[in-house]
């Protein structure tokens, strides 16, 4: 019961359950979509979303296993070895976008939104696993050695990506087909295949990473703040005044 409520505490309640209704959302889509069409095409989507949230599991798992321990455990290092190995998943509904046509049909922009919205849904549940695993990283190592995970992060989930889309691996094939992955790796060092274009998708997925994930943790560092309108005591609307609210609640705010 301990590990079914880490998704529900205080600190990730709000995202989590964000998370649930698009994911929810996105799961109600896929089914209008199949009734309507009568068509199982789209339904990969459902596995898909599905594997984008094992990053956030082992990610919420191995947080706890750093508040328990508060040092570096062979638990931890499993759980983050986890985290990592799926953590590619997440991103990697970008690349469903391969499977509408390169032409213009009835349902073009309908299957694009879907896909997008599901990509969506997919890369924020893998960068708040990203946010969780970074701020485990920070407390044992420092700021800066975070944001070097989160680059190295980007990048190793651009290979896996790659990986999965252009050889067909999945994460568990690490597990259960190593000699396949090291052949296919060894395939891409020999120039067997194109070198030039295989490394501008990495550069360039890596980069998309890194950059949206900077974006939105940007976005987590406003302050909790809103504009009020203030009415004075003869009845006269004020000009707006910037009010702050405190971590506390919305019972606490302090006008400025």
């Amino acid at each position: 019961m301990k590990y079914l409520r880490l998704p529900f505490q205080r600190e990730t309640f709000a995202p989590v359950l964000a998370l649930m209704f698009a994911s929810a959302a996105s799961l109600a889509l896929i089914l209008a979509h199949i009734i309507w069409t009568k068509d199982l095409h789209y339904g990969f989507l459902v596995w898909n979303l599905l594997l984008a949230w094992l990053p956030l599991v082992f990610a919420l798992l191995a947080r706890e296993a750093y508040r328990e321990e508060l040092r570096w455990s062979w638990r931890l290092l499993g759980l983050a070895g986890l985290w990592l190995l799926f953590f590619p998943n997440a991103p990697y509904i970008w690349t469903d976008m391969v499977h509408l046509w390169t032409r213009y049909y009835q349902h073009f922009w309908i299957d694009l939104m879907l896909i997008l919205l599901c990509a969506l849904t997919g890369s924020v549940l893998g960068f708040m696993s990203l946010y969780l695993m970074q701020s485990v990283v920070a407390r044992m190592f420092g700021r800066m050695a975070s944001w070097l995970f989160v680059a190295g992060a980007a990048g190793l989930s651009s290979l896996g990506v790659y990986l999965g889309r252009f050889m067909r691996f999945n994460s568990w094939d690490v597990f259960l087909r190593p000699g396949k992955i090291y052949h296919g790796l060894d395939s891409w060092t020999d120039g067997r295949v194109p070198h030039l274009s295989s490394a501008a998708f990495l550069v360039l997925f890596a980069m998309f990473l890194f950059i949206a994930y900077v974006l939105l943790y940007a976005l987590t560092r406003l302050p909790k703040t809103d504009f009020i309108l203030t009415t004075a005591e003869n009845g006269q609307p004020q000009p707006a005044r910037y009010c702050v609210w405190k971590n506390s609640g919305p019972d606490n705010v302090s006008v400025e």
